[in-house]
């Protein structure tokens, strides 16, 4: 079993064999092959990219979770169900309804695993907080290098936070990171290779089912998820309200979260990405450091300070948007 072993360790096998793989897939010309991302009006992106990450993600982590961490089959066995639906979706098309059953199938396996203890109203909501996680995982795949480093410091948080109280849970959110590390070398920056749906849809139901996980068996707070992932859920919480209150259709594709304006706006990929990494980092930290406090009032107040500073650091993108003058 893998948990015997230094996560860290872990980890880097796992990035070692995501990057392999997609390295032998781009150069064998059958990441060509499987899925080619072709810009569109709504793209981010000027030329075709293949659009395999999530293969060298999902290759290298499920098969470590499965069988190298006890208690953890249940999540690589929802991930592989939800990578299998997103490429017959990918290379067949699905309608909406089929994918969204699916993922509520998804989200309710993950609390029947968790051993969830709440009433029935509670567990209607946990499911629908986890169906939500695993798309906005997939909304915000949408600039080079950016659900790359969500994977890699989301995932790297829930495995410090849990690395002495539950090991199988370090080691398997270790697996996930590293793997996720594999990926972001070839897509940071000038992007060699997309995430897609493979990746981006199973890495939500993970972040979710792993969290659920923990809070669950009191490695964390309920609250910890929301600091993990904390860029990620406000800028897509945001957006999906924004849309909604316009009563537009938030199925369709767009460019409207403040990562997509940005991009436009400053014209780079890298910024807008350093710029996440460095919340990521600092909401990470703060969730950590608020771990450490006996109130859960103070708690609360450190979450509630980290997503008032998130706002602000939104405001300050809606300003710059208009400033340039682009439209939607």
């Amino acid at each position: 079993m893998i948990v015997s072993l230094p996560i860290v360790a872990v980890a880097v096998f796992a990035a070692c064999a995501s990057f392999a793989m997609l390295v032998w897939m781009l150069k064998s010309g059958l990441a060509w092959r499987l899925a080619v991302d072709v810009p569109n009006q709504r793209s981010l992106h000027e030329r075709p990219v293949p659009r395999v990450g999530g293969w060298g993600v999902m290759c290298s982590a499920l098969p470590l979770i499965a069988l190298g961490v006890p208690g953890f089959g249940w999540a690589a066995l929802g991930a592989f169900v939800l990578a299998v639906v997103s490429l017959i979706d990918d290379r067949r098309g699905l309608s909406a309804r089929a994918r969204f059953s699916v993922h509520v199938l998804g989200a309710a396996g993950a609390v029947w695993a968790s051993s969830i203890g709440l009433p029935l109203w509670a567990i209607v909501l946990v499911v629908v907080a986890l169906v939500w996680i695993v798309n906005l995982y997939n909304f915000m795949d949408g600039a080079n290098g950016l659900a790359a480093g969500m994977t890699v410091l989301g995932f790297g948080t829930y495995a410090i936070a849990a690395a002495r109280v539950a090991p199988e849970l370090a080691t398997a959110s270790g697996v996930v990171a590293g793997a996720g590390l594999g990926f972001l070398v070839l897509n940071f920056g000038a992007a060699k290779v997309f995430l897609g749906d493979v990746g981006s849809i199973p890495l939500g139901f993970l972040a979710g089912a792993f969290g659920l996980w923990g809070w669950q068996h009191g490695v964390w707070p309920v609250w910890f998820v929301g600091m993990a992932f904390a860029p990620f859920i406000a800028d897509a919480s945001v957006t999906l309200m924004r849309r909604l209150l316009r009563g537009e259709k938030v199925w369709q594709a767009h460019r409207e979260h403040a990562y997509q304006r940005l991009v436009r706006t400053l014209g780079s990929h890298v910024p807008v990405a350093l710029l996440y990494y460095a919340l990521m980092v600092g909401g990470s930290a703060a969730g950590l450091a608020a771990l450490q406090l006996r109130s859960v009032a103070a708690q609360w107040a450190v979450v509630v300070a980290w997503y008032a500073l998130l706002g602000v650091v939104g405001a300050w993108i809606d300003w710059r948007w208009r400033k340039s003058g682009l439209t939607r």
